[in-house]
C-alpha cells in the first residue's frame, strides 16, 4: 500500500460513523446513506491530491458529503419515476386476487420501524432539506458557523439564519412533545 492510500485511510475513516449517521439522517433510508458514505470516500480519494494538508479535514469531506447528496437529490427530482410493466396488474381479477390475499404474513420490522419512529427524527424529517442540512451539521456534527458555510457554499449568514429557523421550526414541531416529556 502506498503512503498516499495509508495516510487518506489514517485521515478518512475516523470520521465514517458520523458521515453514516449524518447521511441516514439526510437521506432517511439505510441503503441510501450507504451509498451515499461510499460515494463520498471514493470522491474523496480520487480528489485527496486537492485538499490542503493542516487544513479541517472533516469539513472537507463533509462538504463532499453534501454536494454529493444535493447532486443527487437533484437528478433524482429531475428523473421520471420508473415503472416496471410487468409488475403492473392490468385486469380486475388480478386487483380482486391481491385485495383477498393481504392477509398478515408475520412481522415486518421495516414497517414498524416507520410506523414508532422517534419523535425527535420524526421532527427533523418535517424540516426542509436546506433547514435539516444546517440543524444536523451545527447540532449534531458540531460545526461552526463558518465550517457550515464553507460545506454548503453560502455566506454565513445565511447559515446562521437558516439555523436559526430550523430550530425554530424543530421547537414548534416538539412543542407537544416537550410538555409530554416535562420539558416545558
Amino acid at each position: 500500500m502506498d503512503s498516499v492510500e495509508q495516510k487518506f485511510e489514517e485521515i478518512a475513516f475516523t470520521y465514517m460513523d458520523s458521515l453514516y449517521s449524518t447521511a441516514l439522517r439526510l437521506t432517511r433510508k439505510a441503503v441510501e446513506a450507504e451509498d451515499l458514505v461510499q460515494d463520498t470516500y471514493f470522491r474523496a480519494f480520487k480528489y485527496f491530491d486537492k485538499y490542503q494538508q493542516g487544513t479541517n479535514f472533516k469539513a472537507w469531506i463533509f462538504k463532499i458529503l453534501t454536494n454529493t447528496f444535493i447532486n443527487k437529490y437533484r437528478k433524482k427530482v429531475r428523473e421520471p419515476q420508473k415503472v416496471q410493466l410487468d409488475k403492473v396488474a392490468f385486469s380486475i381479477e388480478d386487483k380482486e386476487e391481491n385485495n383477498i390475499e393481504q392477509i398478515w404474513n408475520g412481522y415486518d420490522e421495516e414497517k414498524y420501524a416507520e410506523l414508532f419512529d422517534d419523535d425527535v427524527k420524526s421532527a427533523l424529517s418535517q424540516l426542509s432539506e436546506e433547514f435539516r442540512m444546517i440543524v444536523l451539521l451545527a447540532d449534531v456534527e458540531g460545526f461552526s458557523y463558518k465550517e457550515i458555510a464553507d460545506i454548503i457554499d453560502r455566506p454565513i449568514g445565511t447559515v446562521m439564519s437558516r439555523l436559526f429557523r430550523g430550530r425554530k421550526l424543530l421547537q414548534k414541531i416538539l412543542e407537544d412533545y416537550a410538555k409530554e416529556e416535562g420539558y416545558i
